[in-house]
Parts: C-alpha cells; structure tokens; sequence
C-alpha cells in the first residue's frame, strides 16, 4: 500500500467514526501539529503520541462539537509526505455556529504509519465560530 492510499484510509476510518483505527495508523511517536492560532494548541507546538491526540482534540470534537467531518478533495503524493486539501466541517454546541473551513494536511508517512501531521487552516475563523480569541 503506498502512502497516498494509507492516508486515504485514515480519513475514511476516521469519517465512519471508527478512532481506534485512525489511533492505530499512527507511530507511537506522532508528532501532530495544529496551524498557530488553532484555539485548541494556540501556541502551534505538538502533541506527541496518539493518546494525547486523542485527548486534546479528538475527544473535545466529540463532546464540543456537532457534526464533525473532515471533506478531502485532493491528495497529493510527496513521496514520504502526503499532502491533502480539503474542508472541515461541523458545529460548535458552545456558540451554535457552523464551520466550513478550508483545510490543507501534511501527512509524513514511514513503515506504513503516520509519524507526523501538520493542519493549516483559517484559525481566525475557527476562533470566531468558537467565540474563542487567541493568540500564538
């Protein structure tokens, strides 16, 4: 399976629903870094192994928010690296507004396991649908 499909996987486990697979995807050893800004990690630095992704962001997305989806459009193959476009969506149950966000992903892949995860994204309007203002 070359890179390109195994990052295709772990958005479409993660679009069923089904985290312990997506948890499984990644090294022991991820580093996941969210874009500055992001009201989650202002500061930009990583979280470091799936545990702790799963403790800082995908579980305040299921109780924070309504609806979460992750639309990939485009991936692009980058050799070790995997580059994906696309679009988050979902609502804030805290402020009742909806997100629709341009996203891009850089995904490092080594052995057939995530090792890095880079997400960009307009945190000004994701502070915004949040009611959470930050800064880095």
């Amino acid at each position: 399976m070359n890179n390109v499909d195994i990052v295709k996987n772990l958005y479409a486990a993660f679009g069923r629903g089904d985290i312990q697979t997506v948890l499984g995807m990644m090294d022991p050893e991820i580093e996941w870094y969210e874009a500055e800004g992001h009201p989650y990690m202002p500061t930009g630095k990583p979280w470091v192994g799936p545990d702790t992704i799963l403790k800082n962001l995908f579980m305040r997305f299921g109780t924070e928010w309504d609806g979460v989806a992750v639309h990939p459009a485009v991936f692009h193959d980058a050799g070790d690296d995997v580059v994906v476009e696309g679009r988050f969506s979902g609502t804030h149950k805290q402020t009742g507004k909806s997100a629709n966000l341009q996203i891009c992903h850089l995904w490092s892949v080594k052995d057939g396991r995530a090792t890095a995860f880079r997400g960009f994204t307009d945190t000004a309007q994701l502070q915004d649908v949040m009611g959470a203002r930050v800064s880095a």
